[in-house]
């Protein structure tokens, strides 16, 4: 591949990291809710899911998913439903916290029930793995920079790994600078704020991924 082709693609990359989507507010709900540890567990079990599903536009298992109506709508369903329960549980938390007053503040990073590093690794694979959406993109997305000629299985394996790496780095930048905020973020009353506003927009987004059509 030339090095225009390259950074063409890692410049893509980028662009597509910074649109705010579902990975997006996965991710900063673990670090919001557990701190900086439980973010970057969500990170890598997104990006676990988004390898996968470029592994499977490599060898075609991709397309059968998106060929499939039954499996393309199930995958949908499951996705949105867990994204619409995370919403939930986020507005529950909010509207049935301690009173501020009252609410001790948890350190930054302590990994809790709600944000123990498995769960959050779990949470991101799932969200990333149950959306249908990342196989029509990884089938669509990566053939575009694979050159004329090229080994293609090869090629497409490794704008896999360049895209994955993109992500981390963009996203741990991410979760570093809300990690910075914390002593503000931790606030008992900006937290309760925090959790609606992550409520609402999880379950806005599953019901955005339920009614969307291909």
């Amino acid at each position: 591949m030339s090095r225009v082709i390259w950074l063409a693609f890692v410049g893509s990359c980028f662009l597509l990291a910074m649109i705010p989507g579902v990975s997006t507010a996965v991710i900063l709900r673990q670090t919001l809710r557990a701190g900086r540890s439980s973010g970057v567990a969500a990170l890598l079990g997104n990006e676990t899911g988004i390898f996968l599903w470029s592994m499977a536009a490599v060898f075609g298992l991709s397309a059968l998913v998106v060929a499939s109506e039954v499996a393309y709508g199930t995958m949908k369903a499951v996705g949105a439903a867990l994204l619409v329960l995370m919403g939930l549980q986020s507005l529950w938390k909010a509207r049935h916290a301690p009173p501020v007053l009252d609410a001790p503040v948890p350190p930054a990073d302590e990994a809790g029930p709600v944000g123990g590093w498995r769960r959050s690794y779990g949470l991101g694979l799932a969200t990333c793995g149950a959306n249908p959406k990342a196989a029509v993109f990884a089938m669509s997305f990566l053939p575009q920079f694979v050159p004329h000629g090229a080994n293609t299985p090869l090629t497409l394996a490794a704008l896999a790994v360049l895209w994955v790496v993109v992500d981390v780095i963009w996203y741990v930048g991410v979760i570093w600078l809300v990690g910075r905020a914390g002593a503000v973020l931790a606030r008992p009353a900006v937290r309760r704020r925090l959790e609606q506003a992550s409520g609402a927009v999880l379950v806005a987004l599953g019901v955005r991924v339920a009614v969307e059509g291909r």
